[in-house]
């Protein structure tokens, strides 16, 4: 992985609603490596953790800097990343923010918190929204900088709503 998949994995935590292992499990599906060992114990380990990437996105929505790199800092003292350098399986040399041993909890944490430090470093306060349909969090990459919405499907779902909405006589 690299820094833009940790930024993604802290995206992705801090959309998830964490109300069960399954969702859990859909929520960290493109690293099977930890939704396979996923557990309840990592569920309940994680859902502290998505709420305080929540406060600290929303924070950088709304332009707050100081609150923004509270919630940063302490995510990062909480679950600080170990790196490790790995090569396992059929993979090319790597890089963990946990022991190998480690409970999917601890790598996921580490990394959303690593993930999430690295995208404000890069992008600053600027670059942060919430989805005007859904309400998800997402970082607008846009050339000018005005994305409303976290995906095409939304997007496209607003505005078919508009659409219907203007010719309902």
């Amino acid at each position: 992985m690299d820094n833009a998949d940790y930024l993604d994995v802290a995206l992705r935590l801090a959309n998830a609603e964490l109300t069960d292992l399954p969702t859990l499990v859909e929520t960290l599906r493109e690293e099977p490596w930890w939704a396979d060992r996923a557990t309840d114990a990592d569920l309940a380990a994680l859902r502290p953790v998505a709420e305080a990437l929540r406060s600290t996105l929303a924070a950088a929505t709304d332009g707050d800097g100081e609150t923004v790199l509270s919630g940063v800092n302490t995510l990062l003292e909480k679950h600080p990343p170990r790196p490790r350098v790995s090569g396992h399986t059929a993979n090319p040399w790597h890089i963990h923010v946990a022991d190998a041993d480690a409970p999917p909890a601890t790598e996921v944490a580490a990394a959303a918190a690593w993930g999430l430090a690295q995208g404000l470093v890069e992008y600053r306060l600027t670059q942060w929204g919430r989805c005007a349909d859904c309400g998800n969090f997402f970082l607008d990459r846009s050339t000018n900088g005005t994305k409303r919405y976290c995906t095409t499907k939304c997007a496209n779902r607003a505005h078919v709503a508009a659409f219907r909405s203007r010719h309902r006589g």
